[in-house]
């Protein structure tokens, strides 16, 4: 498929470079300029492109961009056709990694008020694992005890799309439903980042609660701070999986 990335980051240059190696024509787009993108997430054959051409005559784009601030690109996508399957991997963290937003704290659901900013549907996905997990773990379909991410929109084809490159990228993709659902794999809910199979997601995702885990996600930076100097992911993983015993 022809694949953007749009942000070069953590999660945005490992999805460039998995997707690459996985055969798909990526590129990469930054909003500050073709050159930001680093040269190890091209190393794969995702290739560097400026924002306003790489949206244009593309399958897929991910949004791999701060939680907020999609509304500063919706100009751009109004020229994206509508069968271009849009899809977003941000996570709110009011006061930490964005401003906090009221829609969102009145209980907008994150990628629905995402949705509002950038003027089209999307889909959720890559957003319920840790960058690390993303880049170390993924293995083989059918290997036992590969990790799970989970994929919610509106539209089943779209959800189908995603799901087929969340496979791409090493793990497999669980159907979360609607985007209305997709508030289950916010932060910090049961399945966000506590590295669960496809056997155990259901579950997770059904014990998700709003409130619990939007103060458990508030709570992080005194969580991070317990856990000393230089975690390991699985460090990481293990307190979001403590955080819900």
């Amino acid at each position: 498929m022809k694949i953007t990335v749009i942000g070069a980051g953590a999660i945005g240059g490992n999805l460039a470079a998995k997707l690459s190696t996985a055969g798909h024509d990526v590129q990469v787009a930054d909003a500050r300029g073709a050159e930001a993108v680093r040269a190890e997430v091209l190393e794969s054959g995702a290739r560097a492109a400026d924002l306003a051409d790489a949206v244009q005559g593309r399958d897929v784009i991910v949004l791999s961009i701060p939680f907020g601030v999609a509304g500063q690109l919706a100009d751009l996508f109004a020229s994206v056709p509508d069968e271009t399957v849009v899809i977003d991997t941000s996570n709110y963290y009011p006061g930490m990694l964005s401003e906090p937003i009221e829609a969102v704290d009145n209980g907008q659901v994150e990628s629905v008020y995402t949705a509002e900013l950038l003027g089209r549907p999307v889909v959720k996905a890559w957003n319920a694992a840790l960058a690390e997990t993303q880049r170390t773990k993924g293995v083989p379909a059918g290997t036992p005890g590969r990790l799970a991410i989970p994929v919610a929109g509106d539209s089943e084809e779209a959800r189908k799309v995603a799901m087929s490159l969340v496979d791409d990228t090493g793990f497999d993709p669980y159907d979360a439903g609607t985007l209305a659902d997709s508030w289950r794999q916010q932060p910090n809910s049961p399945a966000y980042c506590t590295e669960l199979t496809l056997d155990e997601m259901p579950a997770a995702l059904a014990a998700a609660d709003r409130a619990k885990d939007a103060a458990i996600r508030d709570s992080l930076p005194e969580r991070i701070a317990a856990l000393g100097a230089n975690p390991t992911v699985d460090d990481v993983v293990e307190m979001n999986r403590a955080a819900h015993r």
